[in-house]
């Protein structure tokens, strides 16, 4: 079969998701093959030879859109041939890998049915799952261990390779799931082209644009306004550190459905001057640019990109101790893990103190992101998918 006809296949619940791909899927396009993408379709994604919607949900409880998916996704893995399937988030994954069970099953029956007359090559795909954080971890509610955890155990028996991004969950799989190999890699990667520092006169100058003051002490935060993401943590230790620090500002960069219950809690606390809420932005390099530090509380993580993206900025990052951050902030070099809201408030006091400090931490993490880069994840998945195409 020639090259120029291989087909990979993407898939994720969220056409978002697409973005994190999007480096492999030109590079595979390059390469000559047909790259496609099935998602939800809610926005557009680039770089791809064809965009399949599939009415994927988030949400683990809804039934009715699981069950729609799964039809859909059988209905294209019979029709189309792939000679890989790359998927990706839990529903996503989980979905497609079973869709493929079953078509497999279809195939079996039509091989043993027609024996030697059958004259139409049979394709079993290469699949490759990426998980962006299990579920099921140290410290995990008890649900989830009994929910996802049995599900990716036993989905692993028919997966090729399951990608991992942080130790915590490759060390389970490679304990606990058989049939599977199991392999790392440092996350989706991070455009240190696009994410990077500027100097002092930028940098004032982006704050001027944005309404700041040379003189605020500015945290950002990046990420879905939700509850796992936890900016309520943050939002309820400002009136504290407003007191320590009277030029303090912290944005909220990211929407989503716990936005309102934030804005009321700022109003209650009376905060309104020390917090801003930007909404979704396609300008993260500079609000990075223009900050002193990076903040995170999220309850879990499966790496912290954000984070990282930061760190290529040139900020230091404190952050909430949990696997996915333990994995990016590995030294105080780097930055501080916090495991309470006093502990937030000393290490942003600390920083806020210590300006010279703040500048070697940021140092040290221009070229500490450089281990989490695009470059050195393309490298990795294009070895990865030479060996699972290579005679396919």
């Amino acid at each position: 079969m020639d090259i120029m006809a291989k087909k990979v296949l993407f898939a994720s619940h969220t056409a978002n998701f697409a973005k994190f791909n999007r480096p492999f899927m030109r590079d595979l396009r390059e390469k000559g093959f047909v790259v496609e993408y099935a998602s939800a379709g809610e926005e557009e994604v680039y770089d791809i030879d064809k965009h399949h919607k599939v009415d994927f949900a988030r949400s683990p409880l809804a039934l009715g859109h699981h069950i729609k998916a799964y039809q859909q996704m059988k209905k294209l893995l019979s029709e189309e041939k792939y000679d890989l399937i790359h998927c990706h988030t839990p529903v996503g994954g989980v979905i497609t890998r079973l869709a493929e069970k079953a078509v497999e099953k279809k195939r079996q029956k039509v091989r043993q049915k027609e024996g030697d007359k059958l004259k139409v090559v049979m394709y079993k795909p290469a699949m490759i799952y990426t998980t962006h954080g299990f579920h099921f971890y140290q410290g995990a509610p008890l649900v989830n261990w009994l929910l996802f955890y049995p599900i990716e155990k036993w989905l692993a028996k028919t997966t090729g390779l399951i990608m991992t991004i942080n130790h915590e969950d490759y060390n389970l799989a490679k304990r606990k799931f058989t049939g599977a190999k199991v392999d790392i890699i440092p996350g989706v990667g991070v455009d240190t082209e696009k994410f990077h520092p500027v100097g002092r006169a930028e940098r004032q100058a982006l704050r001027q644009k944005k309404g700041l003051r040379p003189e605020d002490f500015v945290l950002i935060y990046t990420g879905e306004l939700n509850k796992n993401k936890n900016q309520k943590m943050i939002i309820e230790t400002l009136p504290q550190l407003a007191m320590k620090i009277p030029n303090l500002k912290v944005l909220l960069a990211g929407q989503g459905a716990e936005q309102k219950n934030l804005e009321k809690l700022v109003k209650k606390l009376k905060v309104e001057e020390n917090v801003c809420f930007l909404g979704y932005r396609q300008d993260m390099p500079q609000l990075l640019q223009l900050a002193d530090v990076a903040i995170s509380a999220s309850l879990r993580e499966g790496l912290g990109l954000g984070l990282i993206e930061a760190m290529a900025t040139g900020l230091p990052v404190v952050a909430k101790d949990n696997r996915g951050h333990r994995e990016v902030v590995t030294s105080e070099k780097i930055g501080k893990l916090f495991q309470t809201p006093a502990e937030f408030v000393e290490a942003i006091e600390y920083l806020y103190r210590n300006p010279e400090r703040r500048r070697d931490m940021g140092q040290f993490n221009i070229r500490q992101a450089k281990e989490f880069s695009v470059d050195v994840a393309r490298e990795k998945m294009g070895v990865i998918y030479d060996e699972y195409l290579r005679g396919w």
